[in-house]
């Protein structure tokens, strides 16, 4: 499976791109950033991060885009450009007909880190760790984005059993109703 990692932002957009299945060691095919200028027009960065989501799509093809869910901040303005960077990306998958999974920064790092409350120098670390890097991908932006398609790679095979039992429950419950 090959998963492109989105960690949202309208200055820094993270994008990864790691290769493999649960169980077997995972591969980095690509770590970077989108960059725009805080002082642009809003509609100027936006294009710009879409055309850099696009460039990396078009680089490394993947199968599945994971993206950081945007969940509720003190900073409004931060919160919003989050928001706004996600939907670029969500928008640039649909596009293409690619599948978009939504993962809590909790989660992702739970799922790299084994805790759901760790820091970013410990997301790096272990991001380092598992794709057998020499140093931590710079700015952490990438190493964020790389730890959502680590963590999309390990859950899929337990998401996907789970929608299969509840597809097969609610098939079930009609045929009785």
């Amino acid at each position: 499976m090959r998963v492109l990692g989105v960690d949202p932002g309208l200055t820094r957009c993270g994008i990864g791109v790691v290769e493999g299945v649960a169980g077997r060691p995972l591969s980095m095919l690509g770590a970077g950033v989108v960059r725009t200028a805080a002082e642009g027009q809003l509609g100027d960065r936006l294009v710009a991060v879409e055309r850099g989501i696009e460039e990396w799509l078009d680089a490394h093809r993947p199968e599945l885009v994971a993206v950081e869910r945007v969940f509720s901040q003190h900073n409004v303005r931060t919160v919003m450009g989050t928001a706004q960077a996600s939907a670029v990306a969500v928008l640039c998958a649909a596009r293409r007909g690619l599948p978009v999974a939504l993962h809590t920064p909790s989660e992702v790092k739970a799922a790299v880190t084994g805790s759901g409350r760790a820091g970013k120098a410990q997301v790096g670390a272990m991001v380092t760790r598992l794709l057998r890097l020499d140093a931590p991908p710079k700015p952490a932006d990438a190493a964020d984005a790389l730890a959502l398609a680590i963590c999309h790679i390990w859950r899929a095979p337990a998401q996907n059993r789970l929608q299969r039992a509840v597809a097969a429950h609610h098939a079930t419950k009609g045929r009785s109703a």
